[in-house]
């Protein structure tokens, strides 16, 4: 009985640290350059390249600063689907292409909702960024992203 009963407190310790949105994410983080008609515009993001962080995401933030986001990188090159649960933030979402160049743009994603927001062709990456901003910066597809993970394949 003690047993059953060590393990199940185990169990609820470990399912609360896993629930715990407080819980917060150490990723790398990198300046990115995307060239707009209207000049270059940078975001320093957090680089989201596993798993584990790709379904955190920005997942519980209350606020973002206007320069920053999250940078989500696929290996290989993919259909992609994101969704809002637990994002309290309205975001824009790029999807980029391998090349660096941005295919579609999901602007002022709403937050909290679970519909799907899907990208029109396989990507490399999708940058969230604040709800908004690319419009607010004219971002717009075609556009070219600079980071490190698109220097081999824009060779």
């Amino acid at each position: 009985m003690m047993r059953i009963a060590a393990f199940a407190l185990f169990a609820l310790a470990t399912l609360a640290a896993c629930a715990d949105p407080t819980t917060s994410q150490t990723l790398p983080v990198e300046t990115i350059t995307i060239d707009t008609h209207h000049g270059p515009r940078v975001f320093t993001v957090e680089i989201a390249a596993d798993m584990k962080s790709q379904e955190r995401g920005l997942m519980f933030r209350r606020q973002m600063d206007p320069d920053a986001g999250m940078l989500f990188v696929f290996n290989p090159v993919q259909l992609v689907s994101f969704w809002m649960k637990n994002t309290f933030i309205p975001l824009d979402l790029m999807f980029v292409r391998s090349d660096g160049t941005i295919s579609t743009i999901a602007a002022n994603a709403t937050p909290l909702s679970e519909d799907s927001i899907a990208s029109a062709e396989p990507v490399r990456a999708v940058i969230e960024i604040n709800g908004g901003r690319a419009q607010a910066l004219g971002i717009a597809p075609g556009d070219r992203v600079h980071a490190a993970q698109f220097t081999v394949a824009a060779q």
